[in-house]
């Protein structure tokens, strides 16, 4: 049995769902939203390779070392964006979180701290993790702040450490929560949700 396990997960208003090839043709027209391939130091596919961005993805899902959620609204079921469980380590009960993007019309909003609630919750509260960990791109300033701002620690980086698209390496951030941390946070992204939009 996979430590990960097909799972959906709904809350204020955002739903994340099992990526599959059927998702296709809406996570191409959420990565337009902003053209976000045009960023050297993200995930998000091309246009043309959208199919193949899937198919890695379930590729990973069946080896076991990354499980890709669909971002959608749960009114609607428009697709947001992506996110995943990555590196995935059963023996010592730790994922990162991470392959995350959403449309350019939906960031600076509830959506990204809702999957962070959404997605913590499941692994420190189902999964029963003792930690969770992040890694960004040291040029991805936006990234960095935002795992900041949920209240993990920087653990360090790794120094050229990963091929970005446009063939540069990059230094990568290492951040982490662990799981006697995790109330605290968790209490902090509930007050910062319940604030006026």
């Amino acid at each position: 049995m996979a430590f990960v396990e097909p799972v959906t997960l709904s809350q204020r208003g955002i739903t994340l769902v099992p990526l599959a090839l059927e998702h296709e043709d809406s996570l191409r027209t959420a990565a337009a939203d902003g053209a976000l391939w045009n960023l050297r130091v993200t995930s998000v596919p091309e246009p043309e390779q959208t199919r193949k961005y899937i198919e890695d993805a379930l590729a990973m899902r069946e080896a076991g070392n990354r499980f890709a959620f669909v971002v959608t609204e749960s009114a609607s079921g428009k697709v947001l964006g992506c996110t995943s469980y990555h590196d995935i380590v059963p023996a010592v009960k730790r994922v990162e979180i991470g392959w995350t993007w959403y449309a350019k019309s939906v960031q600076r909003s509830h959506v990204n701290t809702t999957c962070k609630l959404l997605l913590l919750t499941h692994a420190f509260d189902s999964l029963g993790c003792n930690v969770v960990g992040w890694r960004t791109d040291n040029f991805n300033f936006a990234s960095q702040a935002a795992i900041e701002r949920l209240g993990a620690k920087k653990d360090g980086v790794i120094r050229g450490h990963a091929l970005r698209r446009d063939g540069t390496i990059r230094d990568t951030v290492m951040y982490s929560l662990a799981r006697g941390e995790w109330p605290e946070v968790k209490a902090h992204l509930l007050y910062r949700l319940d604030q006026p939009r």
